[in-house]
């Protein structure tokens, strides 16, 4: 059967992806200009944040997980024509966002303490960290809202009004960071505490505004029954593609938090240090991340419309452009690594220890460039558990395992941990290639396609 063209199989890469990138830019920006402006603060203010940040992060991903469901399954309906069960789809994930993010609100309010002293907190780092969680935890719920009607604008490809949004987000969060630490219009200085309201007005005005444009662009309402009157089949379907899809990130988030701790092992300033690389970094793949969702979009409608080689085009030719970006980006980024890191701290001790992870960067992210681009495509096109079954092994049989060798065991310290996470990210990488090349996925599909 031939699917009906319609405007969704045909929208360019381009402009479903430049304002990804700018999003994606103030996102990242945001988080690098929060680390300076708690630099000229306090380091432990920074260490403690980055740590309560990375909690943060996890309950974010589970989150995401009716998020993903939606951006692919509202994607792939739209290539398909099936234009009302998008917009249903879209109401469903709202419903299922809304009631995880009061659950995981309760629960970092509840436990917050108990998490942060995983990563074995003491002192000022500790008092940071907690202060910065229980206050950010309290909106959390205003987030899976965010991520839930960001994923149906996106899905409909319209990414600008996500940036538009980003853009005004990020100005009040900076306006607030500011007047917490450095005390502007005559305000008393509030430190970790001032920056923790300021991102909660910064996710309420998210919401009212993601809330508008759902409405401007695709008329589409949200009522208070779509909480409570939530359709069973889509939210089965969102779960069958969100939970692997998200499961690898969430996998790779608890990853990080072992790895975490055992740079706390090597001290204060391998902690200071890998929250100012990990701020750099992302100027390494931001290029790639953009680019990738934006083919994740594209390769969900293709999929739907059955334009399957079409599809497997797209992935491959955006590998070679992220591929080649992210090399040349981290290049650049190791070769004036100094001048940066003085950016962000003075202390000498933090910038011997930073320099030599920004050369092993540039060895890191064109397997990252790999790993993002190519997992993403097997989740658009159904192909969900792979990516979540090899990211597990290896963040965890790899990455966390050779990151204690590297690091502690052999006292490389951070540079060893950093070696360690780039072995990860090209082996995973290698799978992804050859898993998209062999296409097990298509078989499955035309197979089950000559049974119906």
């Amino acid at each position: 059967m031939t699917v009906e063209t319609n405007k969704y199989q045909d929208q360019s890469l381009f402009s479903i992806t430049w304002p990804l990138f700018i999003e994606i830019s103030l996102h990242m920006g945001m988080g690098i200009v929060a680390t300076l402006i708690l630099s000229g603060y306090s380091d432990n203010a920074v260490a403690g944040v980055g740590v309560a940040n990375q909690i943060i992060n996890i309950f974010i991903l589970v989150f995401n997980v009716s998020a993903i469901g939606a951006t692919i399954l509202i994607g792939q309906n739209l290539g398909a024509n099936q234009l009302e069960r998008a917009r249903r789809l879209a109401k469903s994930a709202f419903g299922v966002n809304f009631w995880v993010g009061i659950v995981m609100t309760l629960v970092v309010l509840a436990f917050g303490g108990v998490f942060l002293k995983f990563y074995g907190l003491s002192g000022e780092v500790y008092d940071f960290a907690y202060t910065f969680l229980t206050i950010t935890g309290v909106s959390l719920f205003l987030e899976a809202i965010a991520l839930a009607l960001s994923a149906i604008l996106r899905s409909y490809g319209h990414t600008r009004e996500t940036m538009i949004v980003t853009v005004i987000m990020n100005v009040i969060s900076i306006i607030g960071s500011f007047i917490a630490i450095k005390g502007w219009f005559g305000l008393p200085i509030t430190g970790v505490t001032g920056v923790a309201y300021s991102f909660i007005v910064a996710r309420i005005f998210i919401i009212i505004a993601l809330f508008y444009f759902v409405y401007k662009q695709l008329a589409l309402k949200f009522h208070i029954k779509d909480m409570f009157k939530i359709n069973k089949s889509d939210v089965k379907g969102l779960l069958s593609i969100g939970i692997p899809s998200a499961g690898e990130n969430i996998s790779y988030q608890l990853s990080q938090v072992v790895i975490t701790s055992f740079v706390a092992l090597t001290g204060a300033a391998a902690l200071a240090a890998r929250v100012y690389i990990l701020n750099i970094s992302m100027l390494c793949f931001l290029f790639t991340v953009a680019i990738a969702q934006g083919t994740q979009i594209l390769i969900a409608r293709y999929t739907g419309a059955k334009q399957y080689d079409r599809a497997i085009k797209r992935g491959l030719k955006t590998l070679r452009i992220a591929f080649l970006v992210s090399a040349a980006v981290s290049l650049a980024v190791a070769l004036i690594g100094e001048p940066i890191l003085n950016v962000f701290t003075t202390d000498p001790a933090i910038i011997a220890i930073a320099l030599p992870v920004l050369w092993a960067i540039v060895f890191i992210e064109p397997g990252r460039a790999m790993n993002i681009v190519l997992m993403g495509s097997l989740k658009s096109v159904g192909d969900v558990r792979f990516p979540v079954i090899i990211g597990m092994i290896c963040m965890w049989g790899i990455a966390v395992v050779f990151s204690y060798i590297f690091g502690v065991t052999l006292g490389l310290g951070l540079l060893g941990i950093w070696l360690a996470q780039g072995l990860d990210e090209w082996v995973r990488g290698g799978f992804a290639l050859r898993r998209w090349v062999s296409k097990p996925w298509l078989n499955r599909k035309v197979a089950d396609r000559q049974v119906s």
